[in-house]
């Protein structure tokens, strides 16, 4: 499921984008309630899983959205279209290595 390429367009849109915040490392909250399947651990911390590729297993690889829209995660909430973090990510994929970013969400 590798994506096109993910331009950085002035204004920031999810319909425009290759969802690449949903290859974050997502850390779960005790209010979240994710089902377990889709859950996993990291360093003893309950996260969203990723498929073999990197990609969350809630993302709709056809779709690129979310299939736990309603239900996802506290963090994912909170993650804004168009902030400082999500151009930044997306700044990132479309230039690898063009700087480091912390690839978690938290």
């Amino acid at each position: 499921m590798k994506p096109s390429t993910c331009q950085t367009p002035t204004a920031v849109h999810c319909t425009s984008c290759d969802a690449v915040c949903c290859r974050l490392t997502v850390v779960l909250g005790s209010e979240d309630s994710v089902p377990a399947h889709l859950t996993t651990r990291l360093h003893g911390l309950p996260v969203m899983a990723r498929d073999p590729e990197g990609w969350c297993v809630a993302l709709d690889g056809q779709r690129m959205n979310c299939r736990i829209y309603a239900s996802r995660p506290a963090v994912c909430r909170s993650f804004v279209m168009g902030g400082p973090y999500c151009k930044a990510v997306r700044e990132e994929y479309a230039h690898p290595g063009s700087r480091t970013i912390e690839s978690t969400v938290a």
